[in-house]
């Protein structure tokens, strides 16, 4: 049985049982402040569990992408050293709200694996929750007795909190759960040891399949539990492993679900791979195939490598691949983005995003490949002066800030360095790189630490928001909670009818001001949490259940809406001119300017730029009414022909906004027509990431100060240069310009060869060698000619200048080659250096150093008389 079948039957049996199967939700998040990731089939209904939404049917079926990478549920480290675990998986789930419980997930479930799926009930073993006097939680006998009318007693297996008691993080939904787990060893090893000793012990063969979540409770922040508002059902079985099990195979990446990433890489790599866990080149293999299927998947679904958040994390996992690639399977070129074609034939079916998003994908992880190997290869080099320095002072440890240096700062797998150093016969400090890692998180997480209080209900009513159509409004606070960080104790309020819009779809969330007639508070935010519109205020009202008055700041508003609109119209003018391969990827509209990211491959050239600025300006001029449709079923929406962008998650009805032509789905404000937008101007245009380009623009009020700007600018310039026709007139400048440097340099010429003639006399004999140390205001180019030619005529000799041209002072050494030998110019110009606090460096006849204290010069002076 293929994987693909596998996938499909489990689909297929739960549709049977009047399940509603749904697509993967994007695999990543971008509306949940707790989570960066999907890490779970349940993240896309978490706030139906929390009685947020209503779900579009009561029983629920799926497979959803999975990455799990950071944060509690993390198996980064385990990627590549065992067979069954992953950084991006499947998680096949079954899932009722308040409707069905644990006697039919129980049912069903052994139903499909042994009835559907045929696999072998003496291979089966089951755990229940047996309860946790901390948390006043009992012992889950209904699963205990439910579970023996399918398996004997002895079979089933009180597992604790850890492995029984199901939390998707520090708060939310959670509740008792019951694994099934699977036994795939052969007959012989299961006569020597018996599978229940072995359950939820790491076997690799005898693993979790399937676990059954009872999702009864809620996790509050403060680490209690309250009943959830209805009794649900949460399953999560894993894809990889089925299919190990079904295909009769001892690891996950010998199923069809990896092999033909696999013979990719072997026919790339020249590399065959065994199977052999210990075997450094197969778990590299094993690193790639898996690590690949995780960034493809991410940046499909719109999230790009970068140097923060969610983007730094997709980074790390690459680079791991790359990493691996680059010192187990001799890989010094670019060679992963080769396997994007393999996954897109396995899975693009399945997961059209995946084909839709290929080429975007190829590219970027092509461009991430050629940066890391290049930023290797510098690497190896840096690496390499730091063991030549930690030979030459007779020690045997790298340095630790060097090596964090490099893994921190130039993104160089310390691991790497580590194996380097052993080659050399040195080691790097453990504990002190630990240490330095510890700092630096504990740093991080000081600048983004923030506790966050329980909401404290007022009234349990829904909450809406009004700001589509009014800017201000009649209200009342209906929960509030308190927030403290490092900027201070602040308060999030939500609304009975909110003016104010949450931050989302680029779009930053308003401001205003929160009032009645005995207080005022300055909204400072506006955000969306689980279907919750919050805003931020720095003090609790004294009558939180008084009567406000909601105010948006208009001008704000007026110039994001202006600046939202018109990245429409410029989403639809740069596929106009640069092909329907351009879709957003991203963007920020604020009341100053306008950032919109797009999938493109090469830079825009001038006249591309300037067709899509008076494409969107004529479309502003047309005065184009807005057509709002406020609740329209998706698919309608797409047939009329909306945008949808990949990597956002859409409901059942949607927004869509249209001007003209123009017509994408969307949930931020906008302007009535065209017109109010004024004028639009590109500021910039610059690459966001490979295959990424990045438009920055101003609208309105921005784009007018910064023509009024320009005026001014022109007037002020034609006022000193007393001339109207500007152009000639610079032109007359640049050539008077260039005239006098020639002069200059002429004169430069000349007096350096005076000063060669005068110093020439000035060398200092001692014993035979010579020592010029000198105090110029001359040039470093001047300087390095002269010393070049002093090294040159004179034997035996060191020079050695000390220069105070311009604001910061410079070092320059140059040593004859007769005496390298003895004096190393890029020693002396290092400690030299210390004086003028700077640093820099060279080879035995020649060195310069820069510094940025030119009071040092005098003791720079003295130590080079020292020599």
């Amino acid at each position: 049985m293929t994987s693909q079948e596998i996938r499909q039957q489990f689909l297929d049996f739960f549709k049977s049982k009047e399940h509603l199967i749904v697509p993967s939700a994007p695999i990543v998040l971008k509306d949940d402040p707790t989570l960066m990731f999907s890490n779970s089939g349940m993240t896309q209904f978490k706030d139906y569990f929390l009685g947020y939404k209503e779900p579009k049917s009561s029983r629920i079926a799926d497979t959803q992408k999975c990455l799990r990478v950071s944060g509690k549920h993390n198996d980064l480290d385990d990627v590549g050293r065992d067979t069954y675990h992953h950084t991006m998986f499947e998680m096949l789930g079954n899932w009722s709200f308040g409707d069905y419980f644990k006697k039919e997930a129980i049912t069903w479930a052994w139903e499909l694996l042994t009835e559907v799926y045929k696999i072998p009930k003496e291979n089966l073993y089951v755990t229940i929750f047996e309860g946790d006097e901390k948390e006043n939680l009992e012992r889950d006998t209904e699963a205990y007795d439910l579970w023996k009318q399918f398996i004997s007693e002895d079979r089933i297996i009180n597992g604790n909190k850890k492995d029984n008691f199901w939390e998707m993080g520090a708060s939310g939904p959670c509740g008792p759960c019951s694994e099934i787990h699977v036994d795939l060893r052969s007959a012989e090893e299961k006569a020597k040891v018996s599978g229940l000793e072995l359950v939820n012990n790491d076997h690799p063969q005898v693993v979790e399949i399937w676990n059954l979540v009872f999702m009864q409770f809620n996790r509050k922040a403060d680490g209690s539990l309250e009943n959830l508002p209805a009794k649900h059902i949460d399953t999560g079985m894993g894809f990889e492993r089925l299919c190990m099990a079904l295909q009769h195979k001892e690891s996950n990446y010998d199923t069809d679900v990896f092999t033909p990433l696999i013979a990719k890489v072997e026919e790339l790599s020249g590399k065959k791979y065994t199977g052999i866990l210990t075997d450094e080149k197969d778990i590299a293999i094993r690193v790639v195939v898996d690590h690949i299927r995780a960034v493809s998947f991410a940046i499909a679904d719109g999230q790009l490598p970068s140097n923060g958040g969610a983007g730094y994390v997709i980074r790390r996992i690459l680079r791991r691949a790359i990493s691996y690639s680059y010192r187990f399977l001799d890989r010094k070129e670019p060679f992963l983005y080769q396997l994007v074609a393999v996954l897109q034939e396995q899975m693009g079916k399945f997961f059209p995003e995946l084909e839709k998003q290929g080429t975007l994908v190829t590219e970027v992880i092509k461009s991430e490949e050629e940066s890391f190997l290049r930023t290797i290869e510098t690497g190896l080099i840096r690496v390499d002066k730091l063991i030549q320095q930690t030979i030459s002072e007779g020690k045997k440890i790298l340095p630790t800030e060097e090596v964090f240096e490099l893994y921190d700062t130039y993104g160089f797998p310390d691991d790497l360095t580590r194996i380097i150093a052993e080659e050399k016969g040195l080691t790097i400090d453990e504990a002190g790189f630990e240490q330095a890692l510890n700092q630096q998180k504990q740093r991080s997480k000081a600048d983004s630490a923030q506790k966050v209080y329980d909401w404290v209900t007022l009234e349990e009513k829904p909450e809406n928001f009004v700001g589509y159509d009014q800017l201000e409004s009649e209200t009342y606070i209906t929960r509030y909670r308190k927030v403290e960080n490092k900027d201070g104790e602040f308060y999030q309020v939500v609304l009975s009818e909110s003016p104010f819009y949450p931050e989302g779809g680029g779009q930053v969330g308003d401001k205003g001001t929160l009032e009645n007639a005995a207080e005022s508070f300055e909204v400072l935010e506006t955000k969306k949490e689980n279907g919750l519109i919050i805003s931020l205020i720095n003090a609790l009202p004294k009558d939180a259940g008084a009567v406000f008055y909601a105010k948006v700041n208009v001008a704000d508003r007026k110039n994001s809406q202006a600046n939202h609109s018109v990245t429409h119209l410029l989403h639809e003018a740069l596929r106009e001119v640069l092909g329907t391969h351009v879709e957003q990827k991203g963007s920020y509209v604020g009341p100053d300017y306008l950032r919109f990211d797009f999938s493109h491959f090469s830079k825009m050239t001038e006249e591309e730029l300037a067709l899509v600025e008076s494409k969107v300006n004529a479309k502003i001029k047309e005065n184009i009414p807005l057509q709002e449709f406020r609740t329209i079923p998706i698919q309608e929406a797409l047939d009329r022909g909306a945008m949808a962008l990949f990597g956002e998650k859409y409901g059942d009805n949607v927004r869509m906004i249209q001007f003209g032509s123009s017509k994408e789905l969307c949930g931020g404000t906008h302007v009535k027509s065209t017109s109010e937008i004024g004028h639009f101007k590109i500021v910039s245009e610059s690459s966001a990431a490979a295959g990424i380009r990045r438009i920055e623009a101003i609208s309105g009020e921005k784009s007018e100060e910064y023509f009024k700007n320009l005026e001014t600018q022109f007037t002020e310039i034609s006022q000193l240069l007393k001339s109207k026709d500007l152009s000639k007139s610079i032109e007359k400048l640049l050539e008077e310009n260039s005239a006098l440097k020639s002069e200059i340099e002429s004169f430069k010429k000349e007096k350096a060869k005076g000063e060669i003639q005068n110093w020439k006399n000035d060398f200092e004999d001692n014993n035979g060698k010579k020592l010029l140390v000198k105090k110029t205001s001359l040039d470093a180019g001047s300087v390095k000619d002269i010393v070049f030619q002093l090294k040159k005529e004179i034997p035996n000799s060191v020079t050695i200048i000390i220069s105070d041209a311009g604001e910061k002072p410079m070092i320059t050494v140059g040593v004859s080659a007769d005496l390298e030998a003895n004096y190393h110019a890029g020693n002396i110009v290092k400690e030299l250096a210390k004086e003028i606090q700077g640093g820099g460096g060279g080879n035995p006849g020649f060195a310069t150093a820069g510094g940025k204290n030119i009071e040092g010069i005098e003791n720079a002076y003295q130590k080079a008389l020292e020599i």
